[in-house]
Order: C-alpha cells, then sequence, then structure tokens
C-alpha cells in the first residue's frame, strides 16, 4: 500500500504542483521560489520562517542526503567483496560537498555546463538500467510483479510516510523558480522547462523500477543498499562497475543542481533584509553570490557527521510541504485578488486546488499518524517566529550590536572580495 499509494501520490502531486509553480514563475518574475511567493501573498512572517527552517535544517540535511548516495556509490566499485566503511562514506562525500561549493563559488557559467552535462550522465545511467530490463520484460520475466505488494497494510496512516518519501524522489521540479532572474525569456522557457522535465523524469522513473523488478524482487530491493548495483551485478556483468559511476555522477548533479538554486534563495532573502546583508553580495570579478553559497558548506558537514539524517529529514518533510502546499494556495487567493495580473503561463483551477489540498490534508494527517516527528518538526519550524521579531522587527538594537554587525559585514566582504549587486547582473 505505502509503496503504490506513493507513486499514485508522486505522479499526480508533482505533476500539478510543477504546473502551479510554471504558472506562479511566470506571473512573479523574481528568483526565490517558495520564499518569493509566500512573502508576495502571505507577507514577511510566513516567508522568514520558510527560510529560516530551509537554512538551518531543510537544505543541510537534504544535500547532505544525496551526497551520501554520492559518496557510498562513488566507492562501491572498490568494495565490491565487502561492506563499504560509513566514515570512507562520510569522507568522501565531505569531498564531494566542498567541491560543489567551489564550483558554484567560481563561476556561475562554469556550474552550468557541469550541469548540462551531468544531466547526459543521468539520462545516460537511466539508459543502462532500462534497456536490460525492457529485454529481461521481452523474455518473460515477470515473476517479481505477481503480487509484489501483498502484504503490505493498507491503512490511512501511512498516507503521509509514503506521501513524504515518495515526493522526496521528485524533489526538484521546483528549482528553477529559484533562478527566475537568470533564466532567458522565463514566459516561455520556464512552462516548456518544468513540463518537458516532468514528462522525462515520469517516464525515466517508472521504466526504472519496471527494469528493477525484472530482475530483484521487492524484498530483495528492500534489502539493497545499493539498488542499481545490484541490478547491474546479476544482469550486466564486467560493465557493472560502470554502473556506480554513472550513479554518482548523477547524485553528483543534483548536489549541483540543489546549491546552484538554494543559493539564489538565500541570496533573494538577504536582499529582502530577511538574512544578514553579507549574503545578498556577489564576488567583486567573478559575479557570483559567493556568501549564499559557502553559508551552507558549515551547516551541511554539521548535519552530515551529526547522527540520523533520515529521522532529521522526517521532522522536516511535514514544514517543506506545508509551505509549498501554501505557495501553491497563494496561486488560487492571487487568482481572485488580482484578476488583471499578466499570466502568461495559466492552469485550470483545480490543479493547485489539488495540490495545495493534498500537501495540507497530508500534513494535518502527519499530526495523529506520527505526531512525535511532526510535533518536532513543528517545533523546530516555530522558532523562526521569535527569530523574525527578534531580528527583523525590532529596530531598536543596542549600538554595540550595531556596530559589531556591521563590523563583521564589513570584515567579511575584505576576506571574501564581494560588494552589493547595485546594477550587477549573477
Amino acid at each position: 500500500m505505502t509503496n503504490t499509494t506513493g507513486n499514485v501520490l508522486k505522479f499526480c502531486c508533482c505533476c500539478s504542483g510543477a504546473l502551479s509553480y510554471a504558472e506562479l514563475g511566470t506571473s512573479i518574475k523574481k528568483s526565490g521560489g517558495h520564499y518569493t511567493y509566500i512573502l508576495e501573498v502571505f507577507g514577511p512572517l510566513l516567508a522568514f520562517v520558510r527560510v529560516w527552517v530551509e537554512l538551518l535544517i531543510i537544505r543541510p540535511g537534504a544535500t547532505a542526503v544525496i551526497s551520501l548516495a554520492f559518496g557510498r556509490y562513488i566507492l562501491e566499485p572498490f568494495f565490491i567483496q565487502c561492506e563499504i566503511p560509513e566514515l570512507a562514506i562520510k569522507l568522501v562525500t565531505a569531498v564531494g560537498i566542498t567541491v560543489v561549493m567551489v564550483l558554484n563559488s567560481m563561476s556561475v557559467s562554469w556550474s552550468a555546463r557541469i550541469q548540462i552535462f551531468l544531466t547526459f550522465c543521468k539520462l545516460t545511467a537511466i539508459l543502462i538500467i532500462i534497456v536490460p530490463g525492457v529485454i529481461q520484460l521481452i523474455k518473460g520475466h515477470t515473476q517479481h510483479f505477481e503480487d509484489a505488494f501483498s502484504g503490505r497494510d493498507a491503512n490511512l496512516m501511512g498516507l503521509p510516510l509514503a506521501f513524504y518519501y515518495g515526493m522526496y524522489a521528485y524533489a526538484g521540479w521546483f528549482y528553477l523558480n529559484f533562478i527566475t532572474e537568470e533564466v532567458e525569456n522565463p514566459e516561455k522557457n520556464i512552462p516548456l522547462a518544468i513540463c518537458i522535465s516532468m514528462a522525462i523524469i515520469t517516464v525515466g522513473y517508472v521504466l526504472t523500477n519496471v527494469a528493477y523488478f525484472t530482475t530483484i524482487s521487492a524484498e530483495e530491493l528492500l534489502l539493497s543498499n545499493a539498488v542499481a548495483v545490484t541490478f547491474s551485478e546479476r544482469l550486466l556483468g564486467n560493465f557493472s562497475l560502470a554502473v556506480p559511476i554513472f550513479v554518482a555522477l548523477s547524485c553528483f548533479g543534483s548536489m549541483n543542481g540543489g546549491v546552484f538554486a538554494v543559493s539564489r534563495l538565500f541570496y533573494v532573502a538577504s536582499r529582502e533584509g530577511h538574512l544578514p546583508e553579507i549574503l545578498s553580495m556577489i564576488h567583486v570579478h567573478k559575479h557570483t553570490p559567493l556568501p549564499a553559497v559557502i553559508v551552507l558548506h558549515p551547516l551541511t558537514m554539521i548535519m552530515l557527521f551529526s547522527g540520523d539524517l533520515y529521522s532529521l529529514l522526517n521532522f522536516l518533510s511535514f514544514a517543506r510541504w506545508l509551505f509549498m502546499g501554501l505557495a501553491v494556495a497563494g496561486l488560487i487567493y492571487l487568482r481572485y485578488k488580482r484578476p488583471d495580473m499578466h499570466r502568461p503561463f495559466k492552469v485550470p483551477l483545480f490543479i493547485p486546488a489539488l495540490f495545495s489540498f493534498t500537501c495540507l490534508f497530508m500534513v494535518v494527517l502527519s499530526l495523529y499518524s506520527d505526531p512525535f516527528s511532526t510535533g518536532v518538526g513543528f517545533l523546530i519550524t516555530l522558532t523562526g517566529v521569535p527569530a523574525y521579531y527578534l531580528f527583523i522587527v525590532w529596530d531598536k538594537k543596542p549600538k554595540w550590536f550595531r556596530q559589531l554587525s556591521e563590523r563583521i559585514t564589513r570584515t567579511l566582504q575584505i576576506i571574501l572580495e564581494v560588494v552589493p549587486e547595485d546594477s550587477k547582473e549573477l
């Protein structure tokens, strides 16, 4: 039930959410994604809380999780006959994270070019898995499809977990909205890019899972730490060593794309006065948002070496989808509040309604199905409220505090060689 329901929810919610974000991105032509849309509709408090949780927990945790997959797959060819030491995975992961941060700090154009190359690597990895899987299917290897999900407990309380884990596999369709101001002809290219990418991802994901089940049973799939490696070892012989390399490059591409996009979110939040001023500055020569990129590095390293990342993501999943549901609900609000707003791309109203309802329903349901994780996430999110009044609203801070803040900003400007954006473009 959990797997089947998760797949259905992924497809419906991701498609409706992606189309809704295509309209938001062409109507509100500002970078920043969910933060910008919540700020536009619901005001600064909710927007600040969103970026507060993103900066402290969600983004460092999500980056660390996908980076761990990179570390595991890149080491897989060297530990064929034995388990990979966890410390080795984390050390290689730390190197990968650092390389991504340096790349995004040095050049916007090179980061974009490498992302294109890594996207081709991702598609190559998918094809290497799909083609043998289709051949197996043609040969009649369908035994693992029979009662594949039998024995699963079909209860309503399992829906939030299915939703969170299912949507995590697709979490990426909203990244383009983080860099709207850097997209050429966004009115045309944002909807086009979102629609094409969602179609490719959906087809690729479904066919990849079909390929896995031609060779691996549901029980074996759950026990495997690296499913693509298990699959390739059974079908591809010596060529199976290429699979973990391509998958690692795919994970590296996800890391690079996430850092590239989310650094713009922090940059925009700083520009709006919701994060320290230094985060809205760019390098004087490279024109990259250097401070907004490197602020993620220490936070991600802390997450990487501190306990159970997956439990942490469970705590914050509800906050992530709560705010995304609110952002899309804002689209419905703007339809009635600002009917004359220029909308180059417009979706039927039931699409954002479906996405918002699903997100908010799962968030509410998670309060009953997993009150501890949801409660912890809720409390962490609530810390953004006093932080907002302390750092943003309170304008009578002591003189020594203001002087210290200015001194730190000037020192970081000198060290990092960054200046306010003014009229420069990233």
